[in-house]
């Protein structure tokens, strides 16, 4: 599914994002949604998210069934 769809990103899924610190490396962290940040329909870098393990911010890249 896209991450660039605010639609697609639910409470609790687990997906992978790429943090501020590493957006040139492109290295990926995983975990589950616990907080949906952007508020618009859709973003071209991916939906801004909090996840629930860490607190960590950064933009859904990938969504993990």
């Amino acid at each position: 599914m896209d991450g660039k769809k605010r639609a697609n990103i639910k409470l609790d899924l687990l997906v992978d994002i790429v943090l501020k610190k590493d957006q040139r490396t492109g290295t990926l962290t995983r975990g589950h949604v616990k907080r949906i940040l952007t508020n618009s329909a859709q973003h071209p870098h991916g939906i801004k998210v909090m996840l629930k393990e860490n607190d960590q911010v950064g933009r859904v890249q990938k969504i993990i069934e």
